[in-house]
């Protein structure tokens, strides 16, 4: 039997958000947070700390989700997930899902070492990191994933001077369950990886790349497209780790049949974060996604 793949057509029609939130115009992560309910279903409780999220599900009595909610402290959303799992345990409710969702900073920096001991631990839970590369909660300052050369309120005239962080890469190197990225603008990437990842037992980390209209310096329309040219332009990759093995998967493992990419400043300069970035900058970049590419390519012969 071929496997079902997911379509707007055959895509539940049950909702699991209220219309409206507070969430920005454009903002990514509730398209994600739309599409990724429909995957987890209603038997789920969701863990999320201080984030844009927070703010987009809004507070009892008139939160736009529909899902059980425990706001929890930046640094402690892991632990607090693992509690919740063993307090379903208790009560004899393992098949209830338990999903850890916050941003990029509330993982790559102040929570990441209660995630880094929850798979040590081999906690039972899903992890979800939509990364919108700041903190824009609080008014887009500079994360661990934060790319090099951006401006934020914190980093305000050359940008930031480091590079980001590889956090799925960092999350990889534990040896949980399951680990993949995926993109906003491809949510129905996302839905499936959710469906897999739910199938199994033990840790497993989702990294969604997230555009952000306010934080990112691009108009409100334009979130899908700008997701999508991270993606095609080879900078932002989609795929999966299981047992040690990454492959490539959804829109990226096409990629492999192009023997030239998109060129990555398209991307950098339709956003006014990256206004302090030099051409020679740019040019880095690109070699660097070049270099990558070709090394994927060897790789499969």
């Amino acid at each position: 039997m071929n496997k079902q793949v997911t379509n707007p057509v055959n895509l539940t029609a049950e909702e699991f958000m209220h219309p409206g939130n507070r969430a920005c115009s454009g903002c990514g992560l509730s398209t994600l947070y739309r599409i990724g309910l429909k995957a987890l279903g209603r038997d789920s409780i969701f863990v999320v700390p201080p984030s844009c999220l927070t703010v987009m599900q809004g507070l009892y009595p008139i939160a736009a989700t529909q899902i059980p909610c425990l706001n929890v402290t930046f640094a402690s959303t892991a632990a607090a997930a693992s509690g919740v799992r063993a307090a379903l345990k208790v009560r004899k409710k393992e098949n209830t899902k338990v999903v850890a969702w916050a941003g990029d900073g509330g993982t790559s920096d102040i929570g990441i070492q209660s995630l880094s001991a929850a798979i040590e631990r081999g906690e039972d839970f899903l992890y979800i990191c939509y990364d919108n590369e700041a903190y824009m909660n609080t008014g887009v300052q500079r994360s661990g994933t934060t790319p090099q050369g951006t401006i934020t309120t914190n980093t305000p005239i050359k940008g930031k001077i480091q590079k980001n962080k590889d956090l799925p890469k960092i999350i990889a190197a534990h040896n949980p369950t399951y680990v993949a990225t995926c993109s906003a603008a491809y949510p129905l990437d996302f839905y499936n990886k959710i469906i897999k990842a739910i199938s199994l037992k033990g840790m497993k980390y989702i990294h969604i790349h997230t555009p952000c209209p306010s934080g990112w310096g691009i108009a409100e329309r334009l979130s899908i497209t700008v997701g999508k040219m991270a993606v095609n332009a080879g900078l932002y990759d989609l795929y999966e780790v299981e047992n040690g093995k990454k492959t490539l998967s959804g829109p990226s493992s096409k990629l492999l049949q192009k023997k030239e990419l998109p060129r990555v400043a398209e991307y950098l300069k339709i956003q006014s974060r990256f206004r302090a970035l030099s051409e020679q900058q740019i040019a880095e970049i690109q070699a660097e996604i070049d270099t990558k590419w070709e090394g994927y390519r060897q790789e499969v012969g």
